[in-house]
């Protein structure tokens, strides 16, 4: 070794380093060879292979410069060039190397919670409602999703086809939800606020929305600034109806200094203004006398006209142009839709307080068709029926439970079927034959109306 002379010490050198980078990959293995969950945790078969195709791919991708490095090393190219380029290659390599891996982090937070008993079986559920509230059958294809859970009161989601670290593309929308919701009707609001985000860059609504919006001026510079926070609370409230509203309600429900607060550089409308947006827009698409009621319940909680005039000023403005504004939100067309406004592509009949109350009723009396109805409308139809006293909140939480633990098996059954079926020469090929769905464990008490 001390025969070496100094430049060829270096090469040698960095050439043991990329062969220690190169075997430090090696170890990093598929989640299939390394995550131990029950089958109904897993993920969908779309989004695991999405996962491990990307993240393969850039395991090979690298692999692949290290090897070239390592022949280099060897080329008297290399022994002529100053230590310096070669220590430059290298280091490339290993930026390279730690991006790969904060790539697998990324996604081994998400899936190593699939192995917590229970939990991991309801967020496969919640998987399942989150694919459910992405859905806008021929006009968009919905991405794979993951959720995960987190600290904290607020839901996040890192977007399918953003940037990750290095410059790649997201293969998942990855949906992180705050411990505290889970489980009743209210973490679907945090759910599908989310799924919102989604939605609305899959079909470019923040730019469409901010390009045929008036001149920003007063109340209106003000919406612009909020628009892409108020568009996923209208995905939220088109899909769940009331629910969303209460569960928003739950979320922002702060000391008033911060529910009043309007910062400039905050996306987010201030909660005492988002909560009347959100049953605004509830009003636009479900008209019914609740939404008026939660108005009149939020404003008993915060006093506007407790604040320095000023302020007062600021939000007289803001709600005074709030019809307006809902009128244009729902209202809007935008291209990528086609033709259809807002308020028609993104809400359902079925949404209705009075259709939700009948669907309701109906799962009482038979309760697997709770267990059949898609799940947003599962979630919308649960937390109505709170809201009109119809259904406690024990029950309500038991009730979500056993929902997310169905739609995670049945999801799981469903892709053994169809692998299956597959696999059976084709004489014998027939309908599967599903297993009887399991009966949900807790049937909701019928309670006295509350007033609403």
């Amino acid at each position: 070794m001390t025969a070496l002379t100094a430049s060829r010490f270096a090469l040698w050198h960095l050439e043991h380093e990329a062969r220690g980078l190169l075997s430090r990959l090696g170890r990093v293995r598929s989640f299939a060879l390394q995550e131990t969950m029950v089958p109904a945790a897993s993920l969908t078969v779309e989004a695991q292979s999405a996962i491990e195709r990307f993240l393969t791919g850039g395991r090979r991708a690298l692999r692949r410069q290290v090897r070239r490095f390592l022949a280099w090393i060897a080329t008297p190219e290399a022994r002529a060039a100053a230590p310096a380029e070669a220590q430059r290659r290298f280091t490339l390599l290993r930026l390279r190397f730690n991006v790969v891996l904060s790539h697998f982090d990324i996604f081994s937070e998400a899936l190593s919670q699939r192995s917590e008993a229970e939990n991991g079986v309801w967020l496969a559920g919640l998987d399942v409602a989150a694919r459910d509230a992405l859905e806008l059958p021929g006009v968009m294809e919905a991405p794979p999703v993951v959720c995960y859970l987190a600290r904290g009161p607020g839901a996040a989601i890192r977007r399918a086809r953003t940037r990750l670290p290095g410059g790649a593309q997201n293969p998942v929308a990855i949906i992180r939800m705050p411990r505290e919701r889970m489980v009743g009707s209210g973490i679907a609001s945090s759910l599908v606020h989310e799924v919102g985000h989604q939605g609305a860059a899959l079909l470019d609504l923040v730019a469409s929305l901010r390009a045929a919006m008036p001149a920003p001026a007063g109340a209106w510079s003000w919406w612009r600034l909020w628009i892409s926070e108020i568009v996923a609370d209208l995905w939220s409230v088109a899909r769940l109806g009331a629910a969303s509203t209460v569960g928003l309600i739950g979320v922002v429900s702060l000391p008033s200094p911060f529910v009043f607060r309007i910062t400039p550089d905050d996306p987010h409308p201030p909660p005492y203004l988002r909560v009347k947006l959100s049953a605004a827009v509830g009003e636009a698409l479900y008209p019914h006398p609740q939404w008026r009621r939660l108005v009149a319940m939020w404003e008993s909680f915060y006093d506007v006209a407790r604040l320095p005039p000023h302020q007062r000023a600021v939000y007289a403005e803001l709600e005074a142009s709030l019809p307006a504004f809902v009128a244009f939100l729902v209202g809007h067309r935008p291209p990528r839709l086609g033709g259809p406004s807002l308020g028609e592509a993104l809400p359902g009949r079925e949404r209705h307080p009075a259709r939700l109350a009948e669907a309701f009723a109906s799962w009482q009396e038979r309760p697997a068709l709770l267990r059949r109805a898609a799940p947003t409308l599962a979630f919308a139809g649960l937390g109505q029926a709170r809201l009109d006293g119809l259904l406690e909140p024990e029950d309500e939480g038991d009730l979500v439970a056993s929902l997310l633990r169905h739609w995670a098996w049945r999801a799981t059954v469903d892709v053994s079927e169809v692998c299956a079926a597959m696999r059976r020469p084709a004489a014998a090929a027939s309908p599967p034959r599903l297993p009887r769905l399991p009966r949900l464990t807790v049937v909701p008490r019928l309670a006295a109306n509350h007033g609403t």
